[in-house]
């Protein structure tokens, strides 16, 4: 071979490579993860997403590829996110949260879904049957947004002096009149007074907090919704200000100066998300994949804030407990 045609060939084939590497890319199954969500809010969720999904043998960025889309708290951005996702005809659709999940169905019968929802599935429209989802769709649930009569009863033990509650719920959810009925059930049954207090944007998650002491409010519910559970530290502040007593949904709003909570694991339940989607890829069809449900709920409490806000946590309450943050 001539020198010449030598340097001819190797430099034809290191132009080749980009190409290569480009197809052998664009080989790779792909997972569309959407969520109502902000991506620097979700950091360690998308992390356990990817535990999960790495535990069927797909590592992201090496045999998987996830393009991940964000609401950023808009929820009518979600029907353009998961259309762009079917457009690219991704492998498999990740909803992480319940508005993604339900434009998700909405767009695609043919994609695997799987959701990730605080709320009851079925009562959502989402599948049929908890044992047998059928069609293009499974996920997990935490069931969260059913433990609001729960988390009432919790708050009351706490700060039994407290007779006007508040429930922070976004209007905007699909859960957010069941929570509602929920709450004023229960409150009813303890002989409590409920004000609702609505918040769908940034701004009036402010109003809403700064309208606590006008409405004589002695301790606060925080609802379930995706602008509310990737916000704790957010929202533990924003009760801080205002000297508010508060019950969340997971343990990360605790960890982050919150007073109590009372949930399952959310990094559980995401990692999960992320397992069954790697086993979809593998080849295991929605229907026949049932809805993982928790067996585990954790009541957290934060000591450190309790006595910031001078309250004396019964002994009969820090027993029952999972874990004291002090």
């Amino acid at each position: 071979m001539q020198r010449r045609e030598f340097i001819t060939l190797i430099g034809g084939a290191a132009a080749a490579l980009p190409f290569t590497a480009r197809a052998q890319q664009s080989a790779m199954p792909v997972i569309g993860f959407m969520s109502v969500g902000w991506p620097k809010d979700n950091e360690d969720l998308q992390a356990a997403f990817r535990q999960g999904v790495s535990e069927t043998g797909y590592i992201e960025g090496q045999n998987v590829a996830i393009e991940y889309r964000w609401a950023e708290s808009h929820d009518d951005r979600l029907p353009g996110l998961v259309a762009d996702l079917v457009h690219r005809r991704v492998s498999v659709i990740a909803a992480t949260t319940t508005q993604a999940a339900l434009a998700a169905k909405g767009a695609t019968a043919t994609i695997p879904i799987v959701f990730e929802t605080a709320g009851d599935p079925i009562k959502l429209g989402l599948v049929a049957s908890l044992n047998r989802p059928g069609g293009n769709i499974t996920g997990v649930t935490q069931l969260s947004s059913e433990l609001v009569s729960k988390r009432l009863g919790l708050l009351h033990d706490l700060i039994p002096t407290a007779t006007i509650i508040g429930l922070l719920v976004n209007p905007t959810d699909p859960r957010a009149e069941s929570q509602t009925r929920e709450m004023e059930e229960a409150a009813h049954a303890l002989g409590l007074q409920i004000h609702v207090l609505n918040a769908s944007t940034e701004g009036e998650l402010n109003t809403a907090f700064a309208m606590l002491p006008q409405l004589r409010v002695g301790a606060l519910l925080v609802g379930t919704g995706g602008l509310f559970s990737g916000r704790p530290e957010r929202l533990a502040a924003l009760a801080a200000r205002q000297g508010m007593p508060a019950i969340y949904q997971y343990r990360e709003f605790a960890a982050a100066g919150g007073l109590i909570s009372y949930g399952t694991s959310h990094t559980d339940a995401y990692r999960q998300a992320g397992n069954y989607a790697g086993r979809i890829l593998k080849g295991e069809k929605p229907a026949d994949l049932p809805v993982l449900r928790p067996t585990k709920f954790e009541l957290v409490i934060n000591l450190k804030t309790a006595k910031t806000l001078g309250l004396n946590i019964p002994s009969g309450v820090l027993a029952i407990a999972d874990e004291v943050i002090e």
